[in-house]
């Protein structure tokens, strides 16, 4: 069985920058880490292949330093990955992002389960995910709880609806994306790490994509456009109410008459 997880590199801090021109975070130069659901990806990955055999590959968008978060999952227990990196991808929305993703996909070779963390931390959308499946033309499944069997070309599993829990069966190939309730990701081992060569890791740019045509990706090939991003006002201001509890109660709900409020 091959499975593919679908990482991506994440700021590790709140306090990153956008550009005024474009509306995208400037990611140079920032601390990253990898996404944490996608942490519980890989670890599900990891103990299917444990329980019915084969192996797990990783593939992530993003500039060259990327390539950290695939060693990472090498790490982990992937036996490689793949980097998909060109300028020309820079800016793109979730569409772009997932038909990047999905070109990015068919050209490292075919999966039987490709899984997706829930949601990236930067973004937040849950988008990505369902929208690979549909240009990959693959069933699509989201907030997985657990699988329980693979077997007849097929994958039963539990997914959560919000106010229920279904118990589904997929054929194969199909796409997954799993919650942070699912397992405990292991740790990245450190003589792993010493043993990982360049050849476990592969960059493709889009001259290596079935579709070349430049306008499907990044800025040109995104639906929708950021109007504007700016940070959110502070309101420092500070009023402190002094008397007893009848008086204090009294002037609060004067103050809160006058905002409005109630």
């Amino acid at each position: 069985m091959n499975i593919l997880v679908c990482v991506k590199q994440v700021p590790g801090s709140s306090n990153v920058e956008v550009d005024p021109v474009t509306g995208v975070l400037k990611r140079d130069g920032v601390q990253s880490k990898m996404n944490p659901y996608d942490l519980y990806g890989i670890e599900m990955a990891l103990e299917l292949t444990e329980k019915y055999g084969g192996k797990v590959e990783s593939i992530t968008m993003g500039p060259p330093q990327s390539k950290s978060v695939i060693v990472e999952t090498i790490c982990m227990g992937a036996s490689g990955g793949t980097v998909l990196s060109d300028r020309r991808f820079a800016g793109a929305d979730v569409l772009a992002t997932a038909y990047t993703i999905s070109q990015g996909i068919r050209k490292a070779g075919e999966f039987d389960i490709i899984i997706c963390g829930k949601q990236t931390t930067d973004g937040d959308t849950a988008q990505v995910g369902a929208e690979v499946a549909e240009y990959l033309g693959i069933p699509n499944v989201s907030n997985v709880l657990s699988i329980e069997e693979i077997a007849d070309n097929s994958v039963k599993l539990t997914a959560s609806l919000d106010d229920k829990i279904v118990n589904m069966k997929v054929n194969l190939p199909c796409l997954i994306s799993v919650d942070g309730d699912i397992n405990s990701p292991r740790l990245p081992s450190y003589k792993v790490k010493q043993t990982v060569t360049d050849d476990m890791v592969k960059f493709i740019s889009l001259d290596d994509f079935e579709d070349q045509n430049p306008d499907n990706y990044g800025l040109s090939g995104s639906a929708t456009q950021v109007e504007r991003i700016f940070p959110p006002d502070k309101n420092t201001q500070k009023h402190s109410i002094e008397g007893d509890a009848k008086n204090q109660a009294d002037e609060l709900y004067n103050l809160i008459c006058a905002q409005k409020l109630i």
